[in-house]
């Protein structure tokens, strides 16, 4: 842990009342929303950019639906490097635009993020550029993993189990680790992915990892076709699960967490609220998988930019419609 650099803050740890209140136990959020750049992306990527670009490198580049991005140009522009970030055409404009303030060249190519990164890797050895992956690396996990050493020194005691949103896997490898680091590593961790953007879910169902054939949540930022293979070994686990919830019950967490807690997130963000909001903890602890009593509960609030509220209002329109074609939340 001691040898985490980067341009992450020790972000704030709250209490969650209206939380606790609809569980019956403690909950606290690790509100990784307040980090630069807009969430706990820069954790890693920050430090990943800080140790194998620096300073001096011909710039750095980055397939991003996003976020990776985001922290990526942040990144950048503290240590004075070029970053051109590659997007997919699934992104959201806003996101663009916030990318250039950072300092970025923005370059759209594809359709998912899959198709995004393929040019990133091209550009990489065309340019001679560093290229940063969004999630898969060593280097970015340790980085991650200082989100749980955090919480070691926060928390009161140790949690009964921790939420949080898996698109790549970059965080939930990373906290496993830090779960490992500090004595923690039997403590359930609870992955929550939507129908649609499901690789993890999708490679535990198979028993093997799956790329899946396209990206049908618009939960955006959790959509990798294929989940890093880190990740599908660390799912192996018997206190890892793999839950999913709708787009609709995932802006449903959105709406409610805004109204509760003040803050406005994305809806990749969303499907870790929806396990409090949409009753996956109370399930998963009548069916004997999460303790009763729980003790105390986090869930790690990822944050993400590509929302605002415009874009709160076209998921609105979109996840509601009488014609939207969403999945039934059963048991995944």
């Amino acid at each position: 842990m001691s040898g985490i650099q980067g341009f992450h803050i020790n972000s704030p740890l709250t209490e969650s009342i209206a939380m606790a209140k609809r569980l019956g136990t403690t909950v606290y959020l690790k509100m990784e929303s307040s980090q630069p750049a807009g969430s706990f992306k820069i954790r890693g990527i920050g430090h990943l950019v800080r140790k194998i670009a620096g300073s001096n490198s011909r710039g750095v580049v980055c397939s991003s639906g996003g976020n990776a991005g985001l922290a990526t140009a942040y990144a950048a522009r503290k240590l004075n490097i070029p970053a051109t970030i590659i997007l997919p055409s699934s992104s959201l404009q806003l996101v663009e635009e916030k990318l250039q303030d950072q300092g970025a060249t923005v370059k759209w190519v594809g359709k998912v993020w899959d198709d995004a990164n393929a040019e990133a890797l091209r550009l990489a050895e065309s340019e001679k550029l560093v290229y940063i992956p969004p999630f898969d690396h060593p280097v970015l996990w340790e980085g991650n993993s200082s989100i749980v050493h955090e919480l070691k020194a926060s928390l009161p005691c140790r949690p009964g189990a921790v939420v949080l949103s898996v698109g790549g896997g970059g965080l939930f490898c990373g906290v496993m680790q830090g779960l490992d680091e500090v004595g923690w590593g039997s403590v359930p961790v609870l992955c929550m992915e939507t129908f649609g953007a499901d690789c993890l879910n999708a490679a535990i169902k198979a028993g093997h990892q799956v790329t899946l054939p396209d990206i049908t949540s618009e939960a955006k930022s959790l959509g990798a076709k294929t989940a890093c293979s880190a990740a599908f070994e660390y799912s192996k686990r018997s206190n890892v699960i793999s839950e999913l919830v709708t787009d609709r019950q995932a802006l449903e967490a959105v709406e409610l967490f805004l109204d509760e807690e003040r803050v406005l997130v994305e809806l990749a963000c969303g499907a870790s609220l929806a396990a409090v909001y949409s009753g996956v903890v109370r399930r998963l602890q009548d069916e004997g998988r999460l303790p009763k009593p729980l003790g105390l509960l986090v869930v790690i609030v990822c944050g993400g930019s590509g929302i605002s509220l415009a874009q709160l209002q076209h998921l609105r329109t979109v996840c509601k419609s009488e014609n939207y074609n969403s999945h039934d939340p059963v048991n995944s």
